[in-house]
């Protein structure tokens, strides 16, 4: 069966959740999702014109989705957590069910748990006994080890890797290529750096950067 889909946010990040959603709908030599478009409340100029290039139209704000037939389900694409966490609150109201969108190039191993709204982009590798909340994403060649836990809304910026037995608390983004080392903390809402390696827990709302993150 093939289920409707709409990405919300259009910008960068959301056009490349499309290409996740087209994956594996190419995986699956039948389609599982039907894209019916994208939804921005403040899309702009180039973004509209990157979009009308996907041959997936831009449909409007999040009004819209009141307007959509109650099977459809919603993925957002926005790559900043805080972001994401504003507009995942909206998205209660229409009561659409969130989907959750894994490339087939991604490798998922045994007894991952995960809630609504995770996507995992291509090259991501999620190794054995993993939670992740709702609405996580973890981007190209992102990698989360053995037994840790991703809460609600936090992102794994590419070639970024927690270690295993890690925990990541609420709306945590931790930069490309940056490291977070075994069986340490990040408290809820802080930003790793770009390249920066954790050797010690990270407390709430801070950012650290460097080798080591400070």
């Amino acid at each position: 069966m093939t289920t409707n889909l709409v990405i919300v946010g259009c910008g960068g990040h959301g056009r490349e959740v499309l290409g996740i959603v087209r994956a594996v709908n190419d995986a699956a030599h039948t389609p599982v999702w039907r894209p019916l478009g994208f939804v921005d409340d403040r899309p702009s100029e180039i973004n509209l014109k990157r979009v009308q290039r996907l041959d997936v139209p831009y449909l409007g704000g999040l009004d819209r989705l009141r307007d959509l037939p109650p099977d459809t389900h919603l993925v957002i694409g926005i790559g900043a957590p805080r972001v994401r966490r504003a507009v995942g609150g909206r998205l209660a109201a229409p009561g659409l069910p969130a989907a959750s969108v894994v490339h087939p190039d991604a490798t998922v191993g045994p007894d991952l748990r995960y809630g609504a709204g995770l996507v995992v982009f291509a090259g991501a590798r999620v190794t054995t006994n993993v939670t992740l909340g709702r609405h996580v994403h973890l981007n190209q060649n992102a990698t989360v080890g053995h037994d840790s836990r991703l809460d609600d809304y936090v992102s794994v910026n590419p070639l970024a890797a927690v270690s295993g037995d890690c925990h990541l608390a609420e709306g945590v983004l931790v930069g490309t290529t940056a490291a977070v080392l075994q069986g340490l903390r990040v408290g809820a809402g802080s930003v790793v750096g770009a390249g920066a390696c954790v050797v010690r827990d990270v407390p709430a709302d801070v950012v650290v950067k460097g080798v080591p993150a400070r």
